[in-house]
């Protein structure tokens, strides 16, 4: 591939691997046009902040359009969704043989709920007691 096709793969990737882009496009493969609310609940997960960007971002790259009824895909993101098909089949096969492991998460720290002795004027800590201080923990 001479430098000039890796240079216009790059871009278009660019424009795909923008978080939720690939799922904006997948939503509307089925050719119907979709209100954003629709879109966003098909996409999941996706703050409209961060969907009004990717719309903006699929339109300017020619992929995506917004008609009275919607948003749809253009004939060039049609054209792209159709070389992505044999993703979906992919996919299935690599997920049985892939499964997923359960996240395993540290505990979250236990807050220190005891509390420093104040003085008096409650300004700062109480002085320790008497011989406190040389006597090593038990």
């Amino acid at each position: 591939m001479s430098s000039k096709d890796n240079a216009a793969v790059n871009q278009l990737f660019e424009r795909l691997e923008c978080r939720y882009a690939m799922r904006v496009l997948w939503a509307l493969r089925d050719g119907h046009p979709q209100t954003f609310r629709l879109l966003q609940d098909s996409v999941g997960g996706i703050t409209p902040n961060t969907l009004n960007t990717r719309i903006k971002e699929l339109r300017e790259a020619g992929l995506l359009d917004h008609g009275s009824d919607g948003y749809t895909v253009t004939p060039s993101g049609q054209d792209l969704l159709k070389r992505l098909s044999d993703v979906q089949p992919f996919a299935l096969r690599w997920a049985a043989a892939h499964p997923r492991k359960p996240t395993v998460r540290a505990p979250a720290p236990v807050a220190n709920t005891e509390q420093t002795p104040t003085s008096a004027s409650g300004d700062e800590p109480a002085p320790a007691a008497p011989g406190a201080q040389d006597k090593p923990f038990a």
